[in-house]
C-alpha cells in the first residue's frame, strides 16, 4: 500500500478533528441539561424563562476552551424540529401588495384591477411570473396605455420615467420585489432575535424570493405567526438624554439597593445565575460616578447609602455614549425590572424603554446591548415611516458611505418641526419597536431630504435603506409552508431514531460477520469508524441532524457493506485462483476500486441532486447520505486496508468465508438471459396494470404537492378513522381525509380547508375547527401534535422541482454510463431500467393506497425516496456493467456467445449483489419497524426501491445490453478478406 503512513496520518487528523467537534455537543448537552435543572421546581415543572436565563448568564462567557456558550452551541451538532419540536415556516412577500404601492393612486383605475385579479387568478405563479401576467393582463385591458404611465409616480423618480419601455418597468419592478425580499429578510431577523429562541435558523431560499425560518422548541405557534406576519411598523422618535433622567436613575438606584437589601435580608441569592462566573463589574469612573456627581445637589443621602445606590445600578447598567447598556445574560432581568410599575413612575410618563437592534462588545467580550429611553407622547412617535418616498445607500462629500432618503410634502412638514426641535440631539429610527440606529441631527432640515452619516460600511447602508424603505410599502410577508412539531412527537422521534440505528446497526455487523468470519469483524470496526467520521464530519460543517437524517445514517451504513464486499469478493476470486494471502489482497483491491469508484459516483450524483432539490425531511437524508457515501468510502478504501496490511505483516492468514456461507454462491450458474422475453413480459403487464390504476384510481398526493393543511391528532384511547372523517367531512369539506398514523390512536387529517387564505388568524381558524371536529368524540380527549400547511404557491413549486429532480437524476447518470462504457447500449439500458422501476414503484403506491396501514401519498418525501431508489439501482447496475465490460475484454469471451458471456458476468457478481442487497434490506425493515411513522412511507418506498431495483438490475438493465449489443453487431458490415497475392516469382500464401 503506497503513502501509508499519509493515510494513517490522515486518519489520525480526521479522527481528532472528529473528536474535537463532536466534544462541544457533550459540553452544549451538559449546560443544556443543568439550565433544566436549575428550572425545576418542586413539583418537576420547568420554568422556561429561567431556564433562558441560566443560558443567558453563560452565553458570553468561556465555558469550554476558549469558547463561549454561544459559540459551543454554533459548533454542536443541533438537532432538527422533528427530533426537539419547534416550527418551520417559508414566507413569501406578495407581489399585488408591491404593486399597488408602487403604483399608488394608479392602483385605482379599472385596468389595474382588472390586470391584477387576472394575474391572480393562477396561485401556482411566481413572484416573477406574477409581475409578467400581470403586465400582459394589463396590456390587454388598456392596450394604448403603457406600464410607464402606470408607474412613474412621485415615489419612483428616478427609477423610471414617462417615457421608459414596457421592459425597463417590469425590470424595475422585480427589483423591488427582491428589495422586498431583503427588507423582510432584515425585519424577520430583528424579530427573532426578540423572540428568544436559542440557535434560530434564518436564511433566504437561494433562486428564490422567499425566507426560511426554523425556530427549535417554539411551543406556541399562534405567536410566531403574529410576529412574522404583516407589514413592519417604521417610526421616528426623539430619545432622552441620560442627564435628563437624572432624578429618575437617581431613584431606580434607590430602588434597586432596596431590594438587594431585602434579598440579603431574606438570604436569597442576588443573581438568577449565582453560580456562573461574575463577569457584571465595572471599571471605576463609570455610571456611579456620573450619576453621584449628577444627584449631588438634589440629595442628601450618606455616602455609604450613595454607593450602595449606585452599585446597585452599575451591577445591571452599563453606561454608554446615547445612554446605557445592559449584559446579554442580564436583559430578562433588565426587563422584568423596568417593566414594573414601581420603577415606571420614576421616569416621565412620556417614556418608552427600547433596545438596540443588535449589541456591541464589552468587557471581557461580553456582549452589551444599548438601552434608549424613547421619546412618545401618549404612546405615539414624532412620524410614521409612510411618509418615506425612497431611500438609497450612497457616499458623502468624503466618500464615506452614507443613507439618503426623501420624504412626501406631509412628512417634510413634520421632519423639519422634528429636527428643528432636536439640532444636537439624537433621533431614533425604530422598527417593530427595536432601534436601528438613532443619529445625532445637525440642524433643522425643511425639504424632507436628509442624509445620515457615521461609523458606517457599505453593506450597513445598503441594509439601513431598505429598512427606511419597510414602511414605504404595503407589502406584508405571507406564510406559504408552516411545520409544527410538539416536544413530545420530537422526543418520540428521538427514540425511534437510536432504536432503529442501534439496531440496524446491529444487525448489520452481525451479519458481516456471519457471513465473512473473522474478515467480518474487520469490516464492522471500518463501519464504526466510519459512523463515527460521519458524525464527526457533520458536526464541523455545522449540519442539522433530523430523523431523516438519522435513517441516511443508517442507509448509508448498509450501504457502506457494499464496498467492503466489492473487496471481499475480489479478494476470494483471487485465492480461489491459487494466489499469496498478501498479493491476493493487494489485487482484489486493485482489480475492486473500478467498480467501487463507478458505483458510488452514482449514487453520490443522485445524493446531490436530492440536496440540491430537497427541502425538510429529504433536504436531511440527503445530507447524511453524501456525507455517509464520503467517508464509507475512505474507510471501506484505506481503514479495511490497513487492518489487512496490518495482518499480513503479523503473518497472519484467513479465510472470507464462514462455516455457513463457504458453498454460497459458489460455481452458481443461473440462466438469466436466455429468459429475457419472460421476464419483459412480466414487468411489461406489472407496468401495464399500473398505468391503469394511475387513469383510474390515480394517486394519493400529499399536501407538498396539492397544497394544503395536515394534522397529527394524538387521542387518549383508540379512535376509528372513519367515523372522525364522517364528521370533519362536515366540518371541513368532502376533500377532507383521515387516516391512521403510527398507531391506532393517533390519526392524520388533511384538508384544504382556507388555505388560499392569507390572513394572519386562517391558520388559528382552520386549526379551531379541527379541535371542534376531534371533540365530537365522546369520551376520547385529543390534542394536536404536529401541524404542516402547504401554500398553493409553494405547492406547485415543489412539483415541479420534483418532476426537474427526478429527470436530471435519469440523465446525469444516462451520461455518466456512456463516458465510462462508451456505449449506448449500457446508458440506454441502465436508463430503461431505471424508468421500469419507477413505473412499478408509482403502479404499487397507487394501487395500494389506502389498503396498507402506513402513508402511500406521493410528496416530496416520496421523490426523495424515489432518487435514493434510483442511486441504489445504478449501484447495482454499474457493478453488474463493470463485470460484463471486464468479461467482454477477457480472451474467453472470442469463443462464447454474447448472451453466454453476459450470463457468466451476472453469476461472478451474484454474491456481492446478494450480500449488499440483504445487508440494505435488513436495515430498511429495521427502520419500518422502529424508525416511527413519520418515515415508515418513505422506509418503504426505499425497500420496494432495493428489491425492484435488484430484479431489474438482473433481469432488464443486463438483457437489453445483450439485445442491443447484438443488434449492433448485426449492423457491423461483413469482413471481407482478400485473397494474398503472391510475391514476384514466388507461389501465393493460403491465408
Amino acid at each position: 500500500m503506497t503513502n501509508k503512513n499519509g493515510i494513517i496520518g490522515l486518519t489520525i487528523v480526521i479522527a481528532l478533528i472528529s473528536v474535537y467537534y463532536l466534544s462541544f455537543t457533550f459540553v452544549s448537552r451538559n449546560i443544556k441539561a443543568k439550565s433544566v435543572a436549575y428550572a425545576t421546581d418542586a413539583k418537576g415543572e420547568v420554568d422556561l424563562s429561567k431556564k433562558q436565563r441560566y443560558i443567558d448568564s453563560l452565553w458570553r462567557e468561556d465555558v469550554y476552551i476558549g469558547h463561549t456558550l454561544q459559540e459551543v452551541m454554533e459548533r454542536e451538532l443541533n438537532l432538527g424540529l422533528d427530533l426537539q419540536g419547534g416550527m418551520h415556516v417559508v414566507m413569501e412577500v406578495a407581489p399585488a401588495d408591491i404593486l399597488k404601492g408602487m403604483a399608488g393612486g394608479n392602483a385605482r383605475g379599472a385596468a389595474f384591477q382588472t390586470a391584477l385579479k387576472k394575474a391572480a387568478e393562477d396561485k401556482s405563479a411566481s413572484n416573477s411570473q406574477f409581475i409578467n401576467r400581470f403586465a400582459a393582463a394589463y396590456k390587454e385591458a388598456a392596450p394604448n396605455s403603457s406600464l410607464a404611465a402606470l408607474f412613474s409616480t412621485s415615489s419612483n423618480r428616478g427609477k423610471i420615467s414617462s417615457s421608459s419601455s414596457d421592459g425597463d418597468v417590469i425590470k424595475m419592478l422585480n427589483t423591488e420585489v427582491n428589495n422586498s425580499i431583503d427588507r423582510a429578510f432584515q425585519i424577520t431577523q430583528a424579530r427573532i432575535d426578540k423572540f428568544g429562541v436559542t440557535n434560530p435558523n434564518i436564511q433566504r431560499l437561494p433562486g428564490q424570493n422567499r425566507i426560511l425560518v426554523e425556530l427549535p422548541g417554539v411551543d406556541n405557534p399562534e405567536r410566531v405567526r403574529r410576529l412574522l406576519s404583516g407589514a413592519a411598523k417604521l417610526e421616528f422618535s426623539e430619545v432622552y438624554l441620560t442627564n435628563e433622567l437624572a432624578s429618575g436613575l437617581d431613584g431606580l438606584g434607590k430602588y434597586l439597593a432596596k431590594q438587594e437589601e431585602i434579598k440579603k435580608a431574606s438570604g436569597k441569592s442576588a443573581t438568577a445565575a449565582s453560580a456562573a462566573t461574575d463577569t457584571t463589574k465595572k471599571t471605576d469612573g463609570g455610571l456611579a460616578a456620573q450619576l453621584a456627581q449628577k444627584s449631588a445637589d438634589s440629595t442628601a443621602t450618606d455616602s455609604s447609602a450613595m454607593a450602595a445606590q449606585s452599585a446597585a445600578l452599575t451591577n445591571l447598567f452599563v453606561p454608554m455614549p446615547q445612554g446605557l447598556g445592559v449584559f446579554l445574560k442580564d436583559t430578562a432581568r433588565a426587563n422584568e425590572i423596568l417593566n414594573r410599575p414601581e420603577v415606571k413612575s420614576l421616569f416621565p410618563a412620556d417614556l418608552v424603554f427600547m433596545w438596540d437592534r443588535k449589541g456591541t462588545d464589552g468587557v471581557n467580550n461580553q456582549l452589551i446591548l444599548p438601552l434608549y429611553f424613547i421619546k412618545k407622547a401618549n404612546g405615539q412617535a414624532a412620524m410614521e415611516g409612510d411618509v418615506i418616498v425612497d431611500a438609497t445607500h450612497d457616499y458623502d462629500e468624503r466618500g464615506r458611505p452614507e443613507v439618503t432618503m426623501r420624504m412626501n410634502g406631509e412628512g417634510a412638514r413634520k421632519w423639519r418641526t422634528l429636527t428643528a426641535r432636536s439640532v444636537g440631539r439624537p433621533v431614533a429610527i425604530i422598527i417593530d419597536n427595536l432601534v436601528y440606529t438613532a443619529p445625532t441631527v445637525q440642524g433643522e432640515i425643511p425639504n424632507g431630504n436628509s442624509s445620515i452619516t457615521g461609523s458606517f460600511t457599505v453593506e450597513e447602508t445598503k441594509d439601513m435603506s431598505n429598512v427606511l424603505k419597510a414602511g414605504k410599502l404595503p407589502a406584508p410577508t405571507h406564510i406559504v409552508e408552516e411545520a409544527v412539531v410538539g416536544s413530545s412527537l420530537g422526543a418520540e422521534a428521538i427514540n425511534d431514531g437510536l432504536i432503529s440505528s442501534a439496531v440496524g446497526l446491529l444487525i448489520v455487523l452481525v451479519f458481516m460477520v456471519a457471513y465473512y468470519s473473522r474478515a467480518g469483524w474487520i469490516a464492522d470496526i471500518a463501519l464504526l469508524i466510519n459512523l463515527f467520521f460521519l458524525l464527526g464530519v457533520m458536526a464541523s460543517l455545522g449540519a442539522v441532524l433530523t430523523l431523516s437524517g438519522i435513517a441516511g445514517i443508517v442507509l448509508s451504513i448498509g450501504m457502506a457493506v457494499d464496498a467492503n464486499v466489492l473487496i471481499y469478493e475480489g479478494i476470494k476470486v483471487e485465492l480461489e485462483a491459487g494466489k499469496p494471502f498478501a498479493q491476493a489482497v493487494r489485487d482484489g483491491f486493485k482489480h475492486s476500486l473500478t467498480a467501487i469508484i463507478d458505483s458510488n459516483v452514482t449514487t453520490l450524483l443522485t445524493g446531490i441532486i436530492l440536496y440540491t432539490f430537497g427541502t425538510g425531511l429529504v433536504l436531511g437524508f440527503a445530507t447524511t447520505l453524501v456525507l455517509g457515501l464520503l467517508t464509507s468510502l475512505f474507510c471501506a478504501i484505506f481503514i479495511t486496508r490497513l487492518f489487512l496490511e496490518q495482518q499480513i505483516k503479523n503473518g497472519k492468514t484467513f479465510h472470507f468465508y464462514s462455516g455457513l456461507t463457504k458453498n454460497w454462491f459458489k460455481d452458481n450458474d443461473f440462466d438469466f438471459v436466455s429468459q429475457r422475453r419472460r421476464f419483459y413480459i412480466i414487468s411489461t403487464i406489472i407496468m401495464a396494470i399500473g398505468v391503469g390504476s394511475f387513469i383510474f384510481k390515480g394517486f394519493g398526493l400529499g399536501i407538498d404537492f396539492k397544497g394544503g393543511r395536515s394534522y397529527v391528532v394524538r387521542f387518549q384511547e383508540s379512535v376509528d378513522a372513519d367515523k372522525l372523517r364522517s364528521i370533519m367531512d362536515e366540518d371541513l369539506g368532502s376533500t377532507t381525509e383521515v387516516k391512521t398514523f403510527g398507531g391506532q390512536d393517533q390519526v392524520k387529517i388533511t384538508t384544504a380547508y382556507l388555505i388560499e387564505e392569507t390572513s394572519t388568524d386562517a391558520d388559528q381558524k382552520a386549526e379551531a375547527k379541527i379541535l371542534a371536529g376531534v371533540k365530537k368524540i365522546p369520551n376520547n380527549p385529543a390534542k394536536i401534535v404536529s401541524s404542516n400547511k402547504v401554500g398553493p404557491t409553494m405547492a406547485n413549486d415543489t412539483l415541479w422541482s420534483a418532476v426537474y429532480a427526478i429527470l436530471l437524476a435519469l440523465a446525469a447518470n444516462f451520461v455518466y454510463i456512456f463516458i465510462r462504457f462508451k456505449r449506448v447500449a449500457f446508458s440506454y439500458g441502465a436508463v430503461v431500467s431505471l424508468a421500469h422501476d419507477v413505473i412499478i414503484i408509482l403502479a404499487i403506491f397507487s394501487l395500494f393506497n389506502g389498503w396498507l396501514p402506513w402513508s402511500l401519498d406521493i410528496d416530496q418525501a416520496f421523490i426523495g425516496a424515489i432518487l435514493t431508489m434510483i442511486g441504489y439501482s445504478m449501484n447495482d447496475t454499474v457493478v453488474i456493467y463493470d463485470r460484463i465490460r471486464d468479461y467482454l475484454k477477457d480472451d474467453k469471451a472470442r469463443n462464447q456467445s454474447l448472451p453466454t458471456v453476459i450470463n457468466n458476468a451476472l453469476n461472478s457478481t451474484l454474491s456481492r449483489t446478494a450480500v449488499t442487497g440483504i445487508s440494505v434490506i435488513l436495515v430498511l425493515i429495521v427502520l419500518m419497524i422502529f424508525g416511527g411513522a413519520v418515515i415508515r412511507g418513505f422506509t418503504f418506498c426505499m425497500l420496494l426501491g432495493v428489491i425492484v431495483g435488484t430484479y431489474s438490475s438482473l433481469f432488464v438493465a443486463a438483457p437489453i445490453v445483450v439485445d442491443l449489443l447484438q443488434r449492433e453487431k448485426r449492423k457491423e458490415p461483413a469482413l471481407t478478406v482478400a485473397e494474398p497475392v503472391a510475391p514476384a516469382g514466388g507461389k501465393k500464401i493460403k491465408a
